[in-house]
């Protein structure tokens, strides 16, 4: 079993920054391929980056140069970077951690980008 807390999230100007933390209980996380996910009101739940178990990382065509997910399997933390911030980036961002068929969610944070 593994529980999944989400942490960094707030409000932030247009062009502005924050940094999103997830934070694993449990063992095993470095098997454990993760990502990032948003949802914006009225809106269906969106990939927006991943990191394999390997490092490997992919991201929404949308935050591709602003966005940085990482790993620190020492710690058992997986961040999500993100820069240049705008309006549509608001939402609430949820982290996963997907391994075969086992899934595990956290309860979001919450990210607001307005002046």
């Amino acid at each position: 079993q593994v529980q999944l807390v989400e942490s960094g999230g707030g409000l932030v100007q247009p062009g502005g920054s924050l940094r999103l933390s997830c934070a694993a209980s449990g063992s095993s996380f470095s098997i454990y391929h993760m990502y990032w996910y948003r949802q914006a009101p009225g809106k269906q739940r969106e990939l927006v980056a991943g990191i394999t178990s390997g490092g490997s990382t992919n991201y929404a065509d949308s935050v591709k140069g602003r966005f940085t997910i990482s790993r620190d399997n020492a710690e058992n933390t997986v961040a999500l970077q993100m820069n240049s911030l705008k309006p549509e980036d608001t939402a609430v961002y949820y982290c996963n951690a997907r391994v075969l068929t086992i899934n595990y969610w956290g309860q979001g944070t919450q990210v607001t980008v307005s002046s």
